[in-house]
């Protein structure tokens, strides 16, 4: 009987590292179609930490790929380079990292087949916690708006000086729905 107060109170101890990724929300995903010859892909989607402490997403796997990164979009001085995240993204508690095109992102290696449009793919991340989440990414055609931006505009912190708002469709708000916490 001894052995079960033990376990528990080592369990209990452990939940927090547990329970973080379960308290990663996943929203907007989506992929969008390769085109002919494309040897690579890329997977978006928002993360949305409901926790009470941050927790990383330090891998991505997929069927429908050999290799899955992590990866940045970022200015070096005046040239946009992409590169691996190799200590992953981190996900700070209470926020929201948005991956999307020219910002972070998902690269899909060594492609099985092509990504066409009204498929899915599915990912499994992984998270520093040592949980993790599959998930499906409808594929889009490969100029399609996220998502997200199909929602409408959030214009709640815009600053609209010098704007011409003649030929704007301004939709439904989205909300929170593009926050980035970086």
């Amino acid at each position: 009987m001894k052995r079960i107060p033990a376990a528990l109170a080592a369990l209990l101890a452990l939940s927090p590292a547990l329970l973080s990724a379960q308290e990663i929300a996943v929203t907007a995903p989506f992929a969008r179609a390769t085109l002919p010859n494309q040897p690579v892909a890329g997977g978006f989607l928002t993360l949305q930490n409901h926790g009470d402490a941050a927790d990383t997403l330090i891998a991505a796997t997929s069927p429908a790929a050999g290799r899955v990164e992590i990866h940045e979009m970022a200015m070096e001085g005046d040239v946009m380079r992409m590169r691996e995240l190799p200590d992953g993204l981190r996900i700070p508690a209470g926020k929201s990292v948005v991956l999307e095109p020219g910002g972070y992102h998902l690269m899909f290696f060594e492609l099985a087949a092509p990504f066409v449009a009204g498929a899915e793919v599915e990912v499994e991340l992984t998270f520093a916690g040592g949980d993790a989440q599959t998930i499906m990414l409808p594929v889009l055609a490969p100029d399609a708006v996220p998502p997200a931006a199909q929602e409408g505009m959030d214009h709640g912190t815009m600053d609209h000086g010098g704007m011409d708002h003649g030929s704007m469709d301004h939709g439904a708000s989205a909300g929170d729905a593009g926050e980035d916490a970086q």
